[in-house]
C-alpha cells in the first residue's frame, strides 16, 4: 500500500496512468463495453480491471490525472450519448459531472459508434463493473506543473 493513492489504482493502472504523456487518451468503460476486443489494437492490449462502478473509477483516477486544458476546441472529457435520445444525460453522466466540473470540464456526449473510435485511439482501457448503461468515458490527459 501507498500512502495518499487510492487503493483500487492497483499497480496496472499507477503504472499505466504514469507511462501516458499529454494527449493520451485514457478511456473508463462500463461492463458491458466491448473492451477485450478494442484493446487489442491499443498501447496497452488488455482492458485492466478496477472492481468498483464507473463514478468510483473517475473519482479514483482523477486523484492523480490531470485532465487536458490546452486545445479548447476538443473536448478533453467524452461520454457516450444515449441511443434514439442524444440529449438525454445518462445517470452515470451526470454522477460524474461534479468530478470532471472540479477540473473545470464537462462531458459531451458523442454518438455510440464514434464513441467507439475514440476509444481505439486511446492508450488504455480501465473496465469497471458498472451494471448501469452509458458508464463510458474517454478522458485527455494533461501536464502536471502548468
Amino acid at each position: 500500500m501507498l500512502i495518499g493513492i487510492n487503493p483500487l489504482l492497483h499497480p496496472d493502472i499507477l503504472h499505466t496512468l504514469a507511462a501516458m504523456g499529454h494527449g493520451d487518451r485514457l478511456a473508463i468503460v462500463d461492463a458491458n463495453f466491448p473492451s477485450a476486443s478494442i484493446a487489442r489494437g491499443l498501447v496497452v492490449r488488455q482492458p485492466l480491471q478496477i472492481n468498483c462502478d464507473a463514478v468510483t473509477a473517475v473519482k479514483a483516477a482523477l486523484s492523480v490525472f490531470p485532465i487536458d486544458k490546452f486545445e479548447p476546441d476538443v473536448p478533453p472529457v467524452e461520454g457516450m450519448a444515449v441511443v434514439g435520445d442524444p440529449d438525454a444525460i445518462p445517470a452515470v453522466v451526470a454522477e460524474a459531472a461534479p468530478l470532471f466540473a472540479a477540473q473545470g470540464h464537462a462531458v459531451s456526449l458523442i454518438e455510440r459508434f464514434a464513441f467507439y473510435d475514440a476509444v481505439r485511439s486511446c492508450f488504455a482501457i480501465i473496465r469497471t463493473c458498472e451494471e448501469r448503461p452509458y458508464g463510458n468515458f474517454v478522458i485527455r490527459k494533461g501536464t502536471v506543473g502548468f
